[in-house]
């Protein structure tokens, strides 16, 4: 299986320490690492430690910094497919506390704002041999021009909805699978019903919310082929929970991503449900080591 995995690449830089500092605080951690990082990065590493083939579609450029990244997909085994190889200037580098005695993490980052690629980038045949697609919505652009194609050639489509983007609305109608943090609100969006309502008005049938440790809400109106299905969820669909495993987190950090990975992977096996319930049992397995790699064989 093939999956290509379109978004944001960061370096992440790691600590582990037992408490968020305080104001003028300094504090030597216990333990540190340094990874390839973003949303579609780890969703990418995820599928492919699966088994699966993974391509990263991605803005990482040539700066010295780079060199981290790229080592670090390459151990993966991830290929990745630079939209801006002469891109010079610093990637984006994400610095992470993960608090010990929780595994909650605490982030500061900057998005893909200043590393917008444009469809003209994108490499010929980047869809040849792909069984899924993936985006992270960081590169609107690009993700709204291949998720057409794919549409076109019913390679299905996934969207890791972490956050709302301007842009998205352009790219909802050509997307099969939308899979949702608690924290994505489309425009004029309150609520969980507001939001599972604009998803179906643009034409996706299977959609599910993540909420952390809570129960994963699912919504599957088992859309025939890759046809669009424009109506609301009624009650001929398939509404429900699924609960994710009980475990005493090491690490939070990247848990998303990673059942993300392992959705795609899961999906090209299984149906929706048992795609999403095996998705979260890998990214509970994920929270039980320090980092976004150790858990990666175990």
């Amino acid at each position: 299986m093939h999956g290509l995995f379109i978004g944001l690449t960061t370096l992440d830089l790691i600590y582990l320490a037992e408490n968020l500092p305080a104001r003028n605080q300094k504090l030597v951690a216990s333990d540190y690492a340094a990874a390839a990082g973003g949303p579609a990065t780890n969703a990418a590493v995820a599928f492919g430690a699966l088994g699966g083939r993974a391509s990263l579609l991605s803005v990482v450029g040539c700066h010295p910094m780079t060199q981290l990244i790229r080592a670090d997909l390459q151990q993966c085994g991830v290929s990745l497919l630079d939209l801006d190889p002469e891109w010079s200037e610093s990637p984006p580098v994400s610095s992470i506390i993960v608090t010990k005695p929780t595994g909650d993490r605490a982030v500061i980052s900057i998005n893909a704002a200043k590393l917008q690629a444009t469809p003209a980038q994108i490499p010929a045949n980047v869809l040849q041999d792909v069984d899924i697609v993936l985006l992270d919505g960081h590169q609107i652009a690009v993700g709204k021009a291949i998720s057409q194609q794919a549409n076109a050639l019913n390679i299905p489509v996934v969207l890791d909805g972490g956050s709302w983007k301007p842009g998205l609305e352009a790219v909802l109608p050509f997307v099969d699978y939308a899979i949702c943090s608690a924290n994505f609100h489309p425009p004029n969006c309150t609520t969980q019903a507001d939001v599972v309502a604009y998803l179906t008005d643009s034409g996706i049938a299977h959609i599910a919310i993540t909420q952390g440790e809570q129960p994963i809400w699912y919504g599957d109106s088992r859309r025939e082929s890759c046809g669009k299905l424009r109506e609301r969820f009624t009650n001929h669909a398939a509404i429900g929970t699924i609960p994710v495993p009980k475990i005493q987190p090491v690490d939070t950090l990247g848990a998303g991503d990673i059942f993300h990975g392992a959705f795609c992977h899961f999906i090209l096996q299984t149906n929706f449900v048992d795609a999403l319930a095996k998705a979260a049992e890998v990214a509970a397995r994920s929270c039980l080591s320090f980092g976004t790699r150790q858990w990666i064989g175990k």
